[in-house]
């Protein structure tokens, strides 16, 4: 069954304690973080210091986004507040082997692909992941349009686990709602990351139709 994994980066900040426990109410499987440096993308969201605020709101397991360029200097900050799932940028300028390996057994570790980075890129780490976010708009900013092109990539992620015996779950981030989400599971996406398609309306009514998009048991 596919997970929901909401993104907070669309959610009523004025009352953001009462949204987490409508994703728990409404289903949802992991939290996700969008956590923005101003430098790896244009915009700047929230650090360590909101995340420990909110992790006694939600049972929840945490997912931090890193788009920041500097992912080695602050992983570990974010794992001593509550983060369970730590994910970095293929596109960062540092070495990702000696990060992957300082991460090992504090964290679930996981690489995001953007748009336009093909798959080679990440090929040596897959074997080192728990999850590959594939990324289906450019990052820095929610409501964005999916792109279908880049969808593509979550077949070829699946058919390299299978061929390799992986063990990474594939999500999809970006432009995700109740149709494209039936797209991304097609192609064989085990999470989807929802912003605009969670928070916009009723939370647990659209928890309940992104599961239903993926084969869950949510209602419409």
């Amino acid at each position: 069954m596919v997970l929901v994994s909401p993104s907070i980066l669309a959610a009523d900040f004025s009352r953001l304690g009462e949204e987490l426990r409508r994703c728990e109410e409404g289903g949802a499987d992991v939290i996700h973080l969008d956590i923005m440096d101003g430098h790896f993308v244009p915009n700047i969201t929230f650090g360590p210091v909101v995340v420990k605020s909110i992790r006694k709101e939600t049972s929840l397991p945490f997912e931090a986004h890193l788009m920041i360029e500097r992912p080695d200097l602050y992983w570990e900050r974010f794992a001593e507040v509550g983060v369970g799932w730590i994910t970095v940028h293929a596109e960062v300028k540092i070495p990702l082997r000696p990060l992957l390996r300082e991460m090992e057994g504090s964290v679930r570790r996981g690489i995001a692909v953007n748009p336009g980075t093909p798959l080679s890129r990440v090929e040596p780490f897959l074997d080192m992941l728990d999850f590959l976010l594939i990324m289906t708009v450019n990052p820095g900013f929610a409501g964005q349009t999916f792109i279908p092109e880049a969808a593509l990539k979550v077949k070829e992620a699946v058919h390299l686990r299978e061929k390799e015996g992986f063990h990474y779950l594939v999500g999809v981030d970006g432009g995700i709602n109740a149709v494209t989400a039936k797209t991304a599971v097609a192609y064989g996406a085990d999470v989807l990351v929802a912003a605009s398609a969670v928070f916009r309306g009723d939370v647990v009514e659209n928890i309940g139709r992104l599961k239903s998009a993926g084969g869950g048991d949510g209602q419409d």
